[in-house]
């Protein structure tokens, strides 16, 4: 299957469009038509996670976030950046990302999901036409009242994580719950003006999350990397069931920091 067969596949599903303006979403590395054999996951384009690439032989890596979000004016080894393009490019290995498009399209929904949440709707609305709204993030009804820090930890426990940052009281009761994915301390406004109890997101800094409590939304804080790893298992599914003749690998895991 040549490269340019597998994007419009994977175009169809998470379009551009629905990217937000900022982003770098897409073909980061490589030829369009180029024979695509075998396919590597990962949420980073990390030098570890290209050798890994390299080592299996893939012919192309799918990532969550980009490998590169403004434009590079020089590509040589002295720069870390500059060394991931060079090894993909003498390694003939193909580099695309999946980043705000799949927020959208997949992320949102795929988070919500874990959480059970229902009645849910879209958080933050970055694209709208005719037909639909769409956005980042989603808000809805927990499947029961819950007390802070059970939800917490059934938060920590439904993606997977060793431990989850939390602001406001535990023996608060919580059912309208928010969560966007990634970065999210921006979007706590938004959170509160849709009447959720609860914010579950990444990147919560001391001030943002004190201040949360203040204005009456507390806040569980999963990390950034914590929620979006759910991309590899969910394209790893979508790629065996849309790509079957395709050999899909994963990246080894690793969290980006370390807890002592």
């Amino acid at each position: 299957m040549r490269l340019k067969e597998v994007i419009a596949q994977l175009e169809q599903f998470c379009p551009p469009q629905f990217a937000v303006s900022w982003d770098n979403s897409g073909l980061q590395v490589g030829r369009y038509n180029q024979d695509i054999y075998t396919v590597c996951l990962a949420v980073d384009a990390t030098s570890a996670v290209i050798e890994f690439a390299i080592e299996q032989g893939a012919d192309l890596l799918i990532t969550h976030h980009p490998l590169l979000f403004s434009g590079l004016k020089r590509i040589h080894d002295h720069d870390f950046t500059g060394r991931r393009v060079i090894e993909l490019i003498r390694n003939d290995v193909a580099c695309y990302a999946m980043h705000t498009n799949f927020d959208v399209m997949g992320m949102a929904d795929a988070a919500a999901d874990l959480l059970r949440l229902r009645d849910r709707e879209v958080l933050e609305v970055t694209y709208e036409d005719d037909v639909s709204k769409e956005g980042i993030g989603r808000i809805g009804k927990l499947p029961e009242f819950m007390k802070l820090d059970d939800f917490a930890a059934t938060v920590r426990d439904a993606f997977g994580l060793e431990q989850v940052r939390v602001y406001g009281d535990g023996d608060d009761a919580v059912i309208t719950c928010a969560i966007l994915p990634g970065s999210g301390k921006e979007e706590i406004d938004l959170a509160l003006a849709a009447g959720a109890d609860v914010y579950v997101t990444g990147d919560m800094n001391h001030h943002a999350g004190i201040d949360a409590v203040e204005k009456g939304i507390a806040v569980v804080d999963a990390g950034h990397y914590g929620v979006e790893k759910l991309f590899v298992p969910y394209m790893k599914d979508y790629l065996r069931r849309e790509f079957p003749g395709l050999k899909v690998l994963t990246a080894p895991e690793n969290e980006p920091g370390r807890v002592i």
